[in-house]
């Protein structure tokens, strides 16, 4: 693997965790193990049918929670504390044998860009769940599948375009967690 595929794997399997971590275990674990998706030896364990097995039941779990209005926050709040150590350590041991120093470092930018997605998906959420109809809600989470499914492909099959994509999201995460703290501020002024 070159070291831009592997830059490429790193962050996009960050970027991906913060939005569906447990569809992004489930589908790196079950490409590389029907050898789609050549993962670093560090990865292997993916592969496993234990691990593939239950990423899929948490990602039916996900995909379920993320449909119901209000409860999708409340999903999102918990798995804050489970989806950015898990991008983080994705990012790092998609390295392979890298010099540790490189792992640590992909492993603490990985952390941020998971949490970075994580947090504008979530605070989008929060933004998407003051309405009162639910279908806002689920056209946002399956263009949140189709992103995660969309990234994974280019990350696979053209990772410098994948990058620049993926420095365009941030851009746009970090103008619209801006945008959030002032929603939050005006809500939170009402009450």
């Amino acid at each position: 693997m070159s070291l831009i595929e592997s830059i490429a794997l790193a962050g996009g399997l960050a970027w991906a965790s913060g939005l569906r971590l447990y569809l992004v275990v489930f589908l790196a674990g079950a490409l590389s193990h029907f050898g789609y998706l050549q993962l670093p030896d560090s990865l292997a364990v993916l592969r496993h049918p234990l691990v593939i097995g239950v990423a899929s039941v948490m990602a039916v779990a996900e995909l379920v929670a993320d449909k119901v209005p209000a409860f999708d926050s409340l999903w999102d709040g918990f798995q804050t504390f489970i989806r950015i150590p898990a991008g983080a350590l994705l990012a790092a041991f998609a390295l392979g044998d890298a010099d540790p120093a490189w792992m640590v470092a992909a492993g603490l930018v990985g952390g941020t860009i998971t949490a970075g997605t994580h947090f504008a998906k979530a605070g989008s959420r929060l933004a998407i769940n003051t309405s009162p109809e639910p279908f806002s809600n689920w056209l946002a989470s399956f263009g949140e599948e189709g992103m995660v499914l969309g990234g994974l492909w280019a990350m696979l099959a053209a990772p410098w375009l994948f990058l620049g994509l993926l420095v365009l999201f941030l851009l746009l995460a970090g103008f619209l967690l801006v945008r959030l703290g002032a929603f939050l501020g005006r809500l939170f002024g009402r009450v």
